[in-house]
């Protein structure tokens, strides 16, 4: 019974850490652009940072095979948009104030931050 708890208290543990207090890393795009990768569950890297004022090309790689990563969504900026299967797909974004734009999945499993300096 020990160790069925311990078990259980393991996984809240793991559970907490993913959702809440794990950051994955950011990257900043530049005047090359950048590929934000779809794959495995996840968008990579999923935080990336752009400059206030001026319009920005994103460019997404979806490898992964699940329904849900087809649909890209950045509702604050109103973009909804299909990305096809291993094959990249330009986004363009307007010139944004400084802030935080979240983006992910239709149902909100694939999720990533925009921020905006």
């Amino acid at each position: 019974m020990m160790i069925i708890n311990l078990i259980g208290l393991l996984l809240i543990g793991l559970i907490v850490w993913w959702f809440w207090l794990y950051k994955p890393e950011e990257a900043t795009v530049g005047e090359e652009g950048l590929v934000i990768t779809v794959e495995n569950g996840t968008y990579f890297p999923s935080r990336i940072t752009v400059a206030a004022g001026s319009p920005v090309e994103i460019n997404f790689l979806r490898k992964d095979q699940s329904p849900c990563s087809e649909t890209l969504l950045i509702p604050d900026l109103q973009i909804s948009d299909s990305l096809p299967q291993n094959k990249l797909k330009t986004i363009q974004l307007p010139a944004m104030k400084a802030g935080t734009y979240d983006f992910h999945c239709q149902m909100q499993m694939y999720r990533g931050q925009i921020t905006v300096q």
